[in-house]
Parts: structure tokens; C-alpha cells; sequence
């Protein structure tokens, strides 16, 4: 049962993720953080693909070794919070832009303060 739902939480993220690559405010690599980490509980093949991936595997192995993120991803994270908050600021009335202004905010402090390694 337990292997079950980490599988499925695993493909929840993998497809959360991949929507992520299109939508600016819905993050990628964490989600395929968060997907190895379940693959590593139910399915060591496929977190191994991850692993291996060109693109995601440098990430995640990164990041599970010291929590670290490269300058050149949190420039992304951080270019791509921006456009999110600029995008609403333009589009949506009061309230509701405070959400992702919020969301950029609190997320976009919590990637620049984490360790750097672009090893």
C-alpha cells in the first residue's frame, strides 16, 4: 500500500511538474525533487531515470547532497516569479493579484536564501 501511494505521488509530481514548464508560477525542479524522492521509496528504475535525466538529474542530486540550487536556476526561478507577479498585477483586479505577488514573494526569498553550488 505505502509503495502504491509513493508511486502515485511520484507521477502526481512528475505531471506537476511538466505542467510547470509552461505555467511560470508552478515551479519544475521541485517537483522532480519531489518526485525522485517518492520513485526512491516505490521504484528505484525510475528514480534512476530521473537521476540520470541531462536536464533534472544535476538538480536533484544537487540539491539531496546539499540542499543547494545553481545561481543560474534561481535566476530562472526568480525571472520566472516576476513575470507571474508582473502578469497579474496587469490582469487581475484587487485582491486577487496579491496572491501570486505573495506567492512570488515568499517563494522567490525562500530559493535566493538557500546555499549555492554550481558544481
Amino acid at each position: 500500500m505505502r509503495r502504491t501511494l509513493y508511486l502515485s505521488a511520484g507521477f502526481l509530481s512528475l505531471g506537476l511538474g511538466a505542467i510547470g514548464i509552461f505555467l511560470p508560477l508552478l515551479p519544475t525542479v521541485p517537483f522532480m525533487i519531489l518526485a525522485a524522492f517518492c520513485f526512491a521509496r516505490s521504484s528505484p528504475a525510475l528514480e534512476a531515470r530521473l537521476l540520470d535525466h541531462s536536464h533534472f538529474g544535476p538538480h536533484i542530486r544537487r540539491w539531496r547532497d546539499k540542499g543547494a540550487i545553481s545561481r543560474k536556476g534561481k535566476r530562472a526561478a526568480l525571472a520566472a516569479f516576476a513575470f507571474s507577479a508582473l502578469l497579474a498585477l496587469l490582469l487581475a483586479p484587487f485582491p486577487w493579484f496579491l496572491m501570486p505577488l505573495a506567492a512570488a514573494l515568499i517563494g522567490g526569498t525562500w530559493i535566493w536564501t538557500r546555499p549555492e553550488d554550481n558544481a
